[in-house]
């Protein structure tokens, strides 16, 4: 690879994302250089534009662009709420199409080792929704991790004072695993499954 200063910075940019190795990073560089100005000005101003225009919904907390997602703005997804870990979950999960709820977005999950706490997940905005809206059922779908499986006891129990059934996904996703990695079939087993959570 040639020495050169801004091409090398480029490569390094690249190689932040994440499952980026240095070759795959050094191939983003090299056609990133090889298109013409107005293909670059144009992927320059759409991750500028993702950046400034793509917010959290203030109901899920799931990302969208507009005032609320499309999926809190269907009402008749009504009744459960499936609370996952990261938005890719809930991409994971509409995959699925066996899920007619709505979900709510953690943005993580508690992780004392990585100094995440409960205080920076959206777990307030989950109790507020729950003690606000008619719901029936919540379904605790973090990956079955250590720290999804703490996560989800957490939740448990803020939830047991609200009048509302609590169901964890059913086993089948690999232990240590997550949801954004599940194929459809073991995520649809394990959402029809479900079981009550103790």
């Amino acid at each position: 690879m040639p020495n050169i200063a801004q091409l090398n910075k480029l490569i390094e940019q690249f190689g932040k994302l994440p499952g980026v190795g240095a070759k795959t990073a050094q191939k983003m560089a090299y056609f990133i250089l090889a298109q013409g100005d107005s293909a670059v000005k144009e992927f320059a101003d759409t991750l500028l534009a993702s950046k400034n225009l793509i917010h959290c919904c203030p109901r899920c907390q799931n990302l969208t662009d507009q005032e609320l997602c499309p999926i809190c703005t269907d009402e008749k997804r009504a009744g459960s709420i499936c609370v996952v870990e990261k938005p890719e979950d809930v991409e994971a999960m509409e995959r699925t199409r066996t899920f007619h709820g709505t979900y709510h977005v953690l943005h993580g999950l508690i992780s004392p080792v990585n100094g995440i706490g409960a205080d920076q997940l959206k777990v307030r905005e989950l109790m507020h929704r729950v003690a606000e809206e008619p719901v029936e059922e919540v379904i605790l779908a973090t990956s079955p991790n250590v720290e999804g499986q703490a996560t989800a006891l957490y939740l448990f129990k803020l939830l047991k004072p609200f009048e509302v059934k609590v169901t964890g996904l059913a086993l089948g996703i690999p232990v240590g695993g997550t949801l954004e990695y599940a194929d459809s079939l073991t995520l649809t087993r394990a959402m029809e499954n479900r079981r009550s959570f103790e």
